[in-house]
C-alpha cells in the first residue's frame, strides 16, 4: 500500500510539531523546513485542525501546536483519517461492469486481511514513538531551525537509524537504516 502524499505531508507535520512544543510553529516554517508547497501545506494543516490533532491560534503571533500529547495519538487512525480511499483493488467499480469472476475470487478477501493486518500494526504506535526513535531531542531541535540559522555538526540531529548518504553531491539525502 503507498500512502498519499496527503498524509505524508499530515504525519510531517504531526512530527515536526510534536519535536517543536516550546513554541507555535507557522505552516509556512515547516513547509520551509520540508521544502514542500506552504499552499497544499495549508490544506493539510486546515484538516488536522478540523480533526482534532493541532490547535490554531489566529493573530500576528499566532500559529499551531499539537492538540494532545504525542503518546495520544495514534499513527493507525491518523491514516484513516487522511487517506481517501484504503481499497487495495478496485474490484467493482461503482458505474462500470462487474468483475467475471468475482464470485469466485478470494484476493479482495485476502487483500482486506492484509490491510486490517496493516492497520492493526500502525495501532500499536503513537507519535510518541516517532519522535522517540532520536537520540539527542536537542539536536533534532536544532536541525528544525530555519534554513541559514543552523550551527550544527555534520551528523547533528541525526536519528539512531538514518545515515547521511550522497555527499558531495550537492544535496543531502536520508536514509533509515536497521539498528540493531
Amino acid at each position: 500500500m503507498r500512502l498519499t502524499v496527503y498524509t505524508d505531508y499530515s504525519l510531517r507535520v504531526l512530527v515536526y510539531l510534536g519535536v517543536r512544543t516550546n513554541r507555535l510553529a507557522t505552516s509556512r516554517e515547516i513547509a520551509d523546513y520540508y521544502s514542500i508547497s506552504n499552499n497544499h501545506l495549508l490544506k493539510v494543516v486546515h484538516r488536522l485542525g478540523v480533526l482534532g490533532y493541532i490547535d490554531t491560534v489566529r493573530g500576528k503571533n499566532g500559529g499551531i501546536r499539537l492538540a494532545h500529547a504525542p503518546a495520544d495519538i495514534v499513527i493507525g487512525m491518523i491514516i484513516r483519517e487522511t487517506e481517501h480511499d484504503m481499497a487495495l483493488v478496485q474490484c467493482k467499480e461503482s458505474e462500470g461492469p462487474s468483475c467475471r469472476i468475482e464470485d469466485t475470487c478470494m484476493l479482495r478477501s485476502i487483500l482486506d486481511k492484509a490491510l486490517l493486518a496493516f492497520m492493526a500494526v500502525l495501532d500499536c504506535y503513537t507519535l510518541a514513538d516517532l519522535i522517540s526513535v532520536c537520540v539527542d531531542r536537542d539536536a533534532l531541535l536544532e536541525r528544525l531551525k530555519p534554513r541559514g540559522m543552523e550551527s550544527r555538526s555534520k551528523e547533528a540531529g541525526l536519528c539512531a537509524n538514518q545515515k547521511d548518504v550522497g555527499a558531495g553531491s550537492g544535496r543531502r539525502q536520508r536514509r533509515s537504516v536497521l539498528v540493531s
